[in-house]
């Protein structure tokens, strides 16, 4: 979670979007976001937090596809350090 958005990553999560992605959430907003290219799959999300979280997934886009493959492998994931 950073500046009031959390990302989540659920476990054996690959059935309805089939491609890695993450869930965030803002006050009433949801989405979920591809994690290779950071395009909105589902949902709609304000665009100044969309920018943040883009631009945190960019930074952090090996750690998140590593998460990824113990996420569905329903293996413990590790903590991603929040953008600051």
């Amino acid at each position: 979670m950073f500046y009031g958005v959390i990302i989540r990553m659920f476990f054996m999560d690959n059935k309805e979007h089939k491609s890695p992605h993450v869930h965030i959430e803002y006050n009433e907003w949801q989405a979920v976001v591809s994690i290779p290219d950071c395009e909105i799959l589902a949902g709609d999300f304000p665009k100044k937090k969309l920018k943040l979280v883009t631009a945190w997934m960019e930074i952090h886009q090996d750690e998140l596809m590593a998460n990824w493959k113990l996420a569905v492998a329903g293996q413990p994931i590790f903590t991603i350090e929040a953008l600051k």
